[in-house]
């Protein structure tokens, strides 16, 4: 049987052991409190980041903080087909291109321009679009824009496209991606100038709509100010006048790609008009005339 001063030290070491327990709990609370403060200051920190870098203040942090891809964008796209447009008179057959030089002289991959003489302006030609994202199957039309065709088969053949990115993305409002600038880099600042050194004649009608499965060509808002550069439509087109020439269609196969592409969001939205570099990047490697 234990003695009194036996159960004394025995109390006094549980006491011990309980005031030791005491101050380890007290030391992990403030090690918690610490890293909790750290986290919240790293978080507002991270806002005021946000906020200056969505107003503009300071592109070089602007840049920064986009550097990372963006999550998966909820992008809303219809399902259904847009029709091709017909034109209400047909075009004469052979027809003439006044394939001209461009006065601007933008011209980064050197070309020969096409023949503008005795140009079909029936029948179609079956393109694929081989890119880093898959590839893209196209139908052109002849009857729609025989110029159009006729300069897009010839910079194809010629290897124009090889090596060169689709630069815009939009999401909203005209659903579309375009490429065919020779420069582009993933700048938006300086991509969109490029071209093959040639402009082509308008041929929209007023018959044009555009929508899923529209293949048009890019121009400035100058008249016959067309080149290599072109927009394929894989969703809504709201309000787009019918001023930008329709020469062709998407296949299905080549919209699943389009489809993947705007879901993967846009890397640097110009805060303008919301459009910008695709973050799943789109690269031609080739393209196949057939």
């Amino acid at each position: 049987m234990a003695t009194n001063q036996q159960r004394r030290e025995a109390a006094k070491r549980k006491l011990e052991r309980q005031l030791e327990r005491r101050l380890e709990q007290q030391k992990r609370r403030r090690k918690i409190g610490a890293g909790v403060v750290g986290v919240a200051v790293l978080v507002v920190a991270g806002v005021v980041v946000w906020i200056v870098s969505a107003n503009g203040a300071d592109t070089t942090d602007t840049a920064a903080s986009s550097s990372a891809a963006p999550p998966p964008t909820d992008v809303q796209i219809p399902t259904q087909r847009t029709a091709l447009p017909k034109r209400a008179t047909a075009l004469p057959n052979p027809t003439t291109c006044d394939f001209k030089a461009d006065a601007q002289g933008k011209a980064p991959k050197k070309v020969n321009p096409p023949d503008g003489k005795n140009v079909p302006s029936t029948g179609t030609v079956n393109v694929t679009l081989k890119s880093t994202a898959g590839d893209i199957p196209l139908t052109l039309d002849r009857a729609l824009a025989p110029c159009a065709v006729q300069s897009f088969v010839s910079l194809a053949k010629q290897n124009f496209y090889n090596d060169t990115m689709c630069h815009r993305l939009g999401t909203e409002g005209l659903q579309m991606l375009q490429c065919g600038d020779p420069a582009a880099t993933g700048d938006p600042a300086n991509d969109g100038q490029g071209g093959p050194g040639y402009t082509m004649p308008d041929e929209a009608f007023p018959e044009i709509k555009y929508g899923r499965g529209i293949l048009a060509m890019a121009k400035t808002q100058a008249p016959n100010s067309g080149g290599s550069q072109f927009f394929m439509v894989y969703g809504s087109a709201d309000g787009l006048p019918a001023d930008y020439s329709v020469f062709g269609s998407i296949s299905d196969e080549g919209l699943k790609v389009l489809d993947a592409v705007a879901k993967a969001g846009i890397a640097n939205p110009n805060p303008q008009d919301g459009t910008g570099a695709p973050t799943k990047q789109v690269k031609f490697t080739g393209v196949t005339v057939q």
